[in-house]
């Protein structure tokens, strides 16, 4: 996965990824387990945005099917997408990581 050029960006991308993975564990589960469409599309909507922002397309174009889903109340769709969001995080870990030797 290639990092942003934007060395701003890059001085707080480490921490940025840990806090999503935060947050996924913590709130997503309990997003379904509620069907609490308001806030889990505004997570979802925050993390395409974010994803974007960080330069991890894959992330935001995660995001955004979320929003998809989630609008569309498809609920038995979504909890796959945990396992996808945490798995790019985890790339995009690895290659911070992996550029810092």
């Amino acid at each position: 996965m290639e990092l942003p050029s934007d060395p701003t960006i890059l001085e707080f991308y480490e921490e940025f990824v840990d806090q999503w993975i935060s947050d996924i564990t913590e709130q997503f589960d309990g997003f379904i387990e509620t069907k609490n469409a308001t806030d889990f599309y505004r997570f979802a909507h925050t993390l395409k945005g974010s994803g974007y922002q960080f330069e991890i397309m894959p992330l935001g174009d995660a995001g955004i099917e979320l929003m998809v889903l989630i609008k569309g109340e498809e609920w038995e769709k979504i909890p796959p997408y945990k396992e996808k969001l945490l798995a790019i995080l985890a790339e995009a870990k690895q290659s911070y990581k992996d550029s810092i030797k």
